[in-house]
């Protein structure tokens, strides 16, 4: 079944229009092509509504666009991992440069054509450059984020992104600061510790507490594999204590189990 809120969403939306064009003079309503339907269900209701025999209706029309899908036909940007936001205060420009770094191979050639201003010929390129052997994966992905975040968010948009996954790469050379680490807040889970949880204490605690691994041997182990990371810097040894000095801001640690597992650690003194 369906809600009642699906079910009238099309008279909803109708007389939106509808008010719309009475009390503030719209005349033209702008959607996907999925919302055809919608849209002429205003125009229709503006015709009954505000038309009479002594009065023509105004004139009110529809425009749709063909909708940006990927290659599942899913509605890009909205459908899976919430709405994209074109504001740096909705969504970071980090954020936003990812997404569009995640695209598939599929997708990618398609929003290159669509989403930037790149010369059709060098995108068709790029393209070919996709089959060759020696391709580096990804490339195309990186033109992409970069063309579109610059765009949208401008060059200083783009090099904070770029400064942000460079910095968050395990390993990085880049320092970290905070305003780098309250970029991926939204991205990577965090969590909240007292400073005596964490300041002298040995890091296997700070991770078990920070509920990243269950168990001290669990981290030792994965110490000893080489697959922890505290502020990007790779442990090696698996009885390090966690000094003031690695106190981000005296504030922040980022922690990291694998390449991919991150815990934002936010330090109350």
């Amino acid at each position: 079944g369906i809600s009642f809120t699906e079910f009238s969403y099309q008279l909803l939306q109708g007389y939106d229009f509808v008010h719309l064009a009475r009390e503030h003079g719209v005349r033209v309503q702008i959607g996907g092509s999925d919302q055809w339907g919608n849209i002429t269900a205003g125009t229709d209701l503006i015709r009954k509504l505000l038309g009479s025999e002594q009065q023509e209706p105004p004139q009110c029309f529809g425009l749709t666009f063909h909708l940006l899908v990927d290659s599942e036909g899913r509605k890009f940007g909205k459908s899976t991992g919430g709405a994209i936001w074109l504001s740096a205060h909705k969504l970071s420009p980090y954020k936003f440069y990812q997404y569009l770094f995640q695209v598939t191979d599929a997708d990618v050639i398609k929003f290159l054509r669509m989403l930037t201003f790149l010369p059709l010929e060098e995108i068709a390129a790029i393209e070919a450059s996709m089959k060759q052997p020696d391709y580096v994966p990804n490339t195309a992905q990186k033109q992409l984020a970069e063309a579109v975040t610059r765009f949208v968010h401008g060059e200083e948009g783009l090099a904070q992104a770029l400064k942000t996954t460079e910095a968050l790469r395990p390993g990085a050379a880049t320092a970290l600061d905070a305003a780098t680490l309250e970029a991926i807040a939204g991205d990577a889970p965090s969590c909240s510790l007292a400073a005596s949880q964490v300041s002298g204490v040995p890091l296997t605690d700070v991770m078990v507490a920070a509920g990243m691994l269950k168990s001290k041997g669990e981290v030792r182990r994965l110490i000893k594999g080489g697959g922890v990371y505290l502020n990007n810097v790779k442990v090696l040894d698996e009885h390090q204590v966690v000094q003031p000095a690695d106190l981000i801001e005296k504030r922040l640690l980022l922690l990291a189990a694998g390449k991919k597992n991150k815990m934002l650690v936010r330090v109350s003194q």
